[in-house]
């Protein structure tokens, strides 16, 4: 059975609305329970399966998965000859940082790393600094020029 595209599943999805309660609640509860200590590193590498199975062609692709998926507004903050640095905000983003003492934001660096190393053919990390006061996280996408991915 044939798993329908990126797009088609935005089309078919895109009327219906849900409250991001029940998100955060597997995200925030489920998954660190059955997850344990281990969670984030775990959530890191599922957004980088995540993005296997989604391939996208652009920063500006992502930018929009992320409008999509509801896991916030994605911005460019500076780009440097081998890091990008983005930012992660909006209205869930100051829910996560008030409910939640502890929160991590791995799996859209990891969705991040993944993506970027699949536009750019080299070897690609990505790192999350909170900034809580500001309510953003800024995720931190570094790749190695001299490793390139065949």
């Amino acid at each position: 059975m044939k798993l329908p595209t990126l797009e088609e599943q935005y089309k078919s999805l895109e009327d219906i609305s849900i409250s991001a309660f029940g998100a955060e609640l597997l995200r925030q509860i489920v998954l660190p329970e059955l997850l344990g200590k281990e969670a984030a590193s775990i959530l890191y590498w599922a957004g980088k399966s995540l993005a296997r199975r989604y391939p996208l062609e652009t920063v500006s692709d992502i930018i929009t998965f992320f409008e999509k998926a509801g896991w916030g507004t994605l911005s460019i903050v500076e780009e440097r000859k081998d890091e990008l640095h983005v930012e992660l905000s909006g209205d869930i983003i100051a829910a996560r940082f008030t409910l939640h003492e502890h929160c991590t934001f791995q799996l859209e660096a990891g969705f991040l790393a993944q993506q970027i190393e699949q536009q750019k053919r080299l070897v690609t990390e990505a790192f999350e600094q909170q900034k809580r006061r500001e309510n953003k996280a800024l995720i931190i996408i570094k790749w190695d020029r001299k490793q390139q991915i065949e």
